[in-house]
C-alpha cells in the first residue's frame, strides 16, 4: 500500500458516512453511545477512514477524523477518473469500480460515494455487491483504490518506457 504522511500543508476534508447509535442496557438503566465512520481526503488522491466512538456524536466524529488522519493512502487519479477496472472485497461487502468517460459524473451509492467523493474522482462507474455495511463498504472501496496501479508507475516497476507498456 502506499502510505502517505500527513504534514500540515495537506488540507484534509473531512466527510461523515454513517453515525451508529449503540445501546448497552445495565443495571441502571440504559447507556447509549455512538460510533461515527469518517472519511478524509484532499480530493488530489489522498484518502483515509478512520472510526470514532464516543459518548456523544461530536466527539465521535472527532475522534473518527484523527484516527483517519492516521492511516492515508495515496490513490492514482487521472483526469478525474481512475486508471483501469478494478474489484475488491472486505468481509461480506464486494466492490467494482469501473473508468468512466468525462462528464459522466459519480455513479456510485452512499459509503462508496462518500469515499470516491474525498479522493477526488469525478468520473466512475461503481457498483456495491454483497452487504451494504458502510463499514465493510468504506474498506473495500479504499482497497479497491489503494490496489490501483498507473500506466507510469507500471513502467517504473518492470523498468521499460512508457509506450512499451502501452503498445507492448
Amino acid at each position: 500500500m502506499n502510505k502517505v504522511r500527513v504534514n500540515s500543508d495537506v488540507e484534509l476534508k473531512d466527510r461523515l458516512v454513517a453515525i451508529n447509535r449503540v445501546t448497552k442496557v445495565t443495571k441502571g438503566g440504559r447507556t447509549f453511545t455512538f460510533a461515527a465512520i469518517v472519511v478524509v481526503g484532499d480530493g488530489n488522491g489522498v484518502i483515509g477512514w478512520g472510526l470514532g466512538k464516543a459518548g456523544e456524536v461530536t466527539a465521535a466524529i472527532a475522534k473518527g477524523v484523527e484516527s483517519a488522519k492516521k492511516n492515508l493512502v495515496k490513490v492514482p487519479v487521472l483526469k478525474g477518473t481512475i486508471p483501469h477496472e478494478m474489484e475488491a472485497r472486505f468481509g461480506g461487502a464486494q466492490v467494482f469500480l469501473k473508468p468512466a468517460a468525462a462528464g459522466t459524473g459519480l455513479v456510485a451509492g452512499g459509503a462508496m460515494r462518500a469515499v470516491l467523493e474525498s479522493v477526488g474522482i469525478k468520473d466512475v462507474l461503481a457498483k456495491s455487491k454483497g452487504s451494504s455495511n458502510p463499514h465493510n463498504l468504506v474498506k473495500a472501496t479504499i482497497e479497491a483504490l489503494s490496489q490501483m496501479r498507473d500506466a507510469y508507475t507500471v513502467a517504473g516497476n518492470r523498468g521499460i518506457s512508457m509506450n512499451k507498456v502501452f503498445n507492448g
